[in-house]
């Protein structure tokens, strides 16, 4: 059972300021308690070290931080100039007075421009921690995605070696029936080559194994895998909420906030694009020293830009066009989450149907099939080849349920990553509002 240990990881998570929704995966684990801990790992186990050692992740940290240096620079204030001058120095005319001037000038911002860029910056960070949340989200998915991929891997190879096992002992009786003369010698070669081609892909079935170990280690920066299975049970499912309440749920994605932020952030450049229309003035205040007269007065001034070409029109005609760029961007995710989710939903209710249909009806005829045949050929009544149809029917089927329920378990992973929600708590919420509607139905006496 494969589908809940994500809620065993949501302390960890949030402890790492990752929102809730992150802990997408309803994977039930069940640990084999005769193996080492050494040789197993868990979705668990796997889940807190990609969230400690992916470089994906890392890169997001470094954005968020980055994000944290814009912020403090925009807030900080202009710096003050010091200009010295000296008029008329190499004058040689006794008539022009020689003077030197001390001045301090500062720029003084009007408009908001300062809380302005603020404002630009902060919703810039909330951004980078809404994609650095995505992020999170992803691997997550892909983690839990990589985990079923060594479950399935790891059941067919069980079921490739189960077959050649069958392929063996079916081998062994036709030996014996060709040594009784009651089978001609071809089918011994038949059998032969019926076991080599199991050994074929029993050896291949362990190299996919192998293949799809590493990549999973690959997330957590291992080149070589430290462990030898996955603990966990493919053949474990859950409750499919309701179609309109997980299209609700879309809303919370954190890519559709990631878009809201981004409009936030585009409006607020707009405001400080028109916050910039507003002129400056710069004080200045300081000393004039006559040096013919051994005098010193003070002198104060300030200066204004006049707005008449430049009145930052252009800057904020672009800002404008940004917002409506990010709004169309969000309509575009919106649609695209929308479309994703529906294509997956139906798809998860097709592998639920699939599961039953092979687990009632297709397994238990394929297996009743083979029996029946290995039996019959034993005692005569079918031929090699019926009983060998039989049992690469038996095996196909097997593997074909395989796959059904590693394809179910990842389009329940995918579902849950676009909704950010474990379907277990949309249960559970749906399950409390429903008792509450019901305790305020009841009258007390």
């Amino acid at each position: 059972m494969l589908l809940k240990v994500l809620f065993g990881l949501a302390a960890f998570i949030w402890s790492h300021g990752v929102i809730a929704a992150e802990a997408n995966n309803t994977i039930m684990v069940k640990e084999a308690a005769s193996v080492s801990e050494d040789s197993l790992l868990t979705l668990q186990q796997a889940l807190q070290r990609v969230l400690q050692h992916n470089p994906e992740l890392a890169v997001a940290t470094r954005e968020i931080a980055a994000q944290e240096g814009t912020k403090l620079q925009a807030g900080v204030l202009k710096n003050p100039e010091l200009s010295v001058g000296a008029d008329s120095f190499h004058s040689s005319n006794p008539n022009i007075e020689k003077f030197t001037t001390f001045r301090l000038s500062q720029l003084i911002e009007l408009g908001g421009k300062r809380s302005a860029r603020v404002n630009v910056a902060t919703l810039g960070q909330e951004q980078a921690s809404q994609a650095y949340a995505a992020k999170r989200l992803e691997m997550i998915a892909r983690t839990a995605n990589a985990f079923i991929d060594v479950l399935e891997n790891q059941k067919q190879v069980s079921v490739v070696a189960d077959t050649l096992r069958l392929t063996q002992q079916a081998m062994e009786t036709v030996k014996k029936r060709v040594e009784a003369g009651k089978s001609p010698p071809i089918e011994a070669t038949r059998a032969k080559v019926a076991v080599s081609a199991g050994n074929i892909e029993l050896e291949q079935a362990k190299r996919n194994l192998a293949a799809v170990r590493t990549k999973l280690a690959l997330l957590w920066g291992e080149t070589h895998p430290r462990f030898d299975r996955a603990a966990g049970e493919l053949e474990s499912f859950v409750e499919i909420p309701d179609f309109e309440l997980l299209i609700q749920q879309l809303e919370k994605n954190p890519v559709m906030l990631q878009s809201d932020k981004h409009i936030a952030q585009s409006e607020a450049k707009v405001e400080l694009e028109r916050a910039n229309k507003i002129p400056d003035v710069t004080i200045g205040a300081g000393v004039q020293r006559y040096l013919g007269m051994d005098e010193t007065t003070a002198v104060l001034d300030l200066s204004i830009p006049i707005p008449l070409f430049n009145r930052n029109q252009g800057n904020e005609l672009e800002a404008l066009q940004r917002l409506n760029q990010a709004r169309d961007e969000r309509l575009s995710v919106a649609l695209q989450l929308r479309s994703e989710f529906v294509r997956n939903y139906e798809n998860l209710l097709a592998a639920r149907n699939e599961i039953e249909v092979l687990r009632e009806e297709v397994l238990p005829g394929a297996k009743n099939a083979f029996e029946i045949t290995n039996r019959g050929y034993q005692l005569g009544k079918f031929s090699f080849l019926e009983m060998l149809d039989a049992q690469r029917t038996f095996f196909q089927n097997r593997t074909l349920y395989v796959r059904a329920l590693a394809n179910y378990q990842r389009l329940i992973n995918a579902i849950e990553q676009l909704v950010a929600t474990p379907f277990a708590d949309l249960a559970n919420n749906t399950m409390n509002k429903n008792d509450a509607t019901h305790t305020q139905g009841v009258s007390v006496p």
